[in-house]
C-alpha cells in the first residue's frame, strides 16, 4: 500500500473519488461538493491529482482481468480537444466491443497508426487478431504492412476496410465522449491520457467486460479494491 503512502485520506475515499469521477462523468467541483455531503472536505484540485496519479494504476492493475478478447478487431480514431486544439486518440475493440487498447497522439499519419498499432499486439500478444477492420485511412495499410514486415503480425491477418463492420466502434466513441465533456477540453497530453486511461477502464469495468465477481456496483467495487489488496 505504499503508492498511498502519506496521503491524508483513507485509501478506500481515494478509490471511491477516482472511481466516481471516472465513471459518472462530473466536474471535479461537483465531485467535491458530493465528497463534502458526506462530510469529507476535499479540493478539487486534490481530486484531480488522485485521479492523475491512480486512474492509470486502476487501469495497469485490471489488465490481467481482461479476460479473452476476439481476434476481429475494429480500429478507428477519433478527436480530443487538448490545450485548445484537436488531438487524435486511436482505439481497438473487438468485434464484441470489448477494449483492446487505446492511444492519444499528437498526429494522424502513418507512424501514429504503427505505433497505435504495435501497442495493441502487445497488450494482446497472448490473443493476437485474425483480422483488422479500420476506416479508409491510407496510414492503416502501410502500418500493417511494415508491422508484417517486422514479423510483429501475421503474415495471415485480414485487413478489411468497413464502415458498416466499424459501426460499433464509432458507437463506442459516442459513448466515450459523453463521459469526456464535462471536462471541457485537457490542459496537456500528459494529464489528458491518464484521465481517459480511467475514464476507458471504468467503462470497461462497469460494462462486464473484466472477470468480476459480481456483475452490478458491489462487483466493481469489489474488484478495484482487490486490485489494491483492501479486504472485499
Amino acid at each position: 500500500m505504499s503508492i498511498f503512502k502519506h496521503r491524508r485520506f483513507p485509501v478506500e475515499i481515494i478509490l471511491l473519488c477516482v472511481r466516481w469521477y471516472c465513471k459518472y462523468g462530473i466536474s471535479y467541483r461537483d465531485l467535491a461538493e458530493m465528497m463534502s455531503e458526506r462530510g469529507f472536505s476535499v479540493n478539487p484540485s486534490t481530486i484531480f491529482r488522485r485521479v492523475q496519479r491512480y486512474a492509470p494504476e486502476i487501469e495497469k492493475r485490471v489488465r490481467p482481468c481482461q479476460g479473452h478478447r476476439s481476434g476481429s478487431w475494429r480500429v478507428d480514431e477519433t478527436y480530443v480537444r487538448v490545450g485548445g486544439k484537436w488531438r487524435y486518440l486511436f482505439r481497438a475493440v473487438d468485434k464484441h466491443g470489448r477494449l483492446i487498447a487505446s492511444m492519444l497522439s499528437h498526429r494522424r499519419d502513418t507512424g501514429a497508426a504503427y505505433r497505435f498499432l504495435r501497442k495493441a499486439l502487445r497488450t494482446m500478444s497472448d490473443c493476437p487478431p485474425s483480422s483488422i477492420t479500420t476506416d479508409k485511412l491510407a496510414s492503416y495499410p502501410k502500418a500493417i504492412r511494415r508491422l508484417q514486415k517486422e514479423d510483429l503480425l501475421s503474415k495471415n491477418v485480414e485487413h478489411r476496410t468497413s464502415k458498416y463492420l466499424n459501426n460499433i466502434i464509432e458507437a463506442d466513441h459516442g459513448a466515450l465522449k459523453r463521459v469526456i465533456r464535462p471536462t471541457r477540453g485537457f490542459q496537456r497530453m500528459r494529464t489528458a491520457y491518464a484521465t481517459i486511461k480511467g475514464f476507458e477502464v471504468m467503462r470497461m469495468i462497469r460494462r462486464g467486460h473484466c472477470v468480476l465477481t459480481r456483475p452490478d456496483v458491489t462487483g466493481e467495487i469489489r474488484l478495484v479494491n482487490q486490485l489494491f489488496g483492501l479486504a472485499a
